[in-house]
């Protein structure tokens, strides 16, 4: 009985001496995040394919708006905080990696009807022009190639914060990303308009200093 009481507390202060270090390593983090945008490395950096998300958002016959998302996301990011008008940004997705809450639509939106997923494997996002909007603001013109072609977007870019990663020790930079296209712009047809025109986009990217 002692022993399985001893067992007992020993496994309860390993739990909280574990937590104690996730905390204590949360809070390090915390500290150490640059929340002013001028103070954020230049460089050249490329996107942390394990915590960058792309989200899509689409009204679903005007019940409700459905999302999904793409995942094992590639890219890079020339950043000049001084002069945005410098700064390049290229995202790459996978159209394979799409996801939703149910399988067999994951599988339909990889099929011609929808993405063909097989001829058209990638859509590339590239940068053409940067504009500030505001102190940790900008708005980011380039050319969307999706389903085969490529047309103008907009995207708006939010700075969120950088800093070391305490996990990977790499030095990170995060922005929030929107913006909205017309999936027709871009071939992609079924079941218009009940199934919406309009696609809005949320994108978390993170990105880790290569140089």
């Amino acid at each position: 009985m002692k022993k399985t009481i001893a067992s007992v507390l020993g496994a309860t202060a390993l739990f909280f001496a574990v937590e104690g270090a996730h905390a204590a390593t949360a809070q390090q983090a915390s500290s150490d995040v640059v929340t002013v945008v001028q103070d954020v490395k230049n460089g050249t950096y490329k996107i942390d394919p394990h915590h960058t998300q792309v989200l899509f958002s689409v009204s679903h016959f005007g019940f409700t708006n459905y999302s999904g998302n793409f995942s094992d996301i590639s890219g890079s990011l020339n950043l000049n905080v001084k002069d945005v008008s410098k700064n390049k940004l290229t995202i790459e997705l996978p159209i394979q990696s799409i996801q939703t809450t149910s399988t067999k639509l994951t599988e339909e939106l990889k099929d011609p009807n929808w993405f063909d997923a097989a001829k058209y494997p990638t859509a590339r996002f590239v940068s053409t022009k940067s504009v500030k909007t505001g102190e940790e603001t900008a708005d980011v013109t380039g050319n969307l190639t999706l389903h085969g072609i490529t047309k103008p977007v907009t995207l708006h870019v939010t700075y969120v914060g950088a800093g070391v990663n305490p996990l990977d020790k790499a030095y990170t930079v995060g922005f929030q990303i929107t913006g909205k296209i017309n999936r027709g712009d871009f071939g992609i047809m079924t079941y218009l308009p009940k199934v919406g025109n309009e696609v809005d986009l949320n994108i978390a990217a993170a990105f880790e200093k290569a140089s």
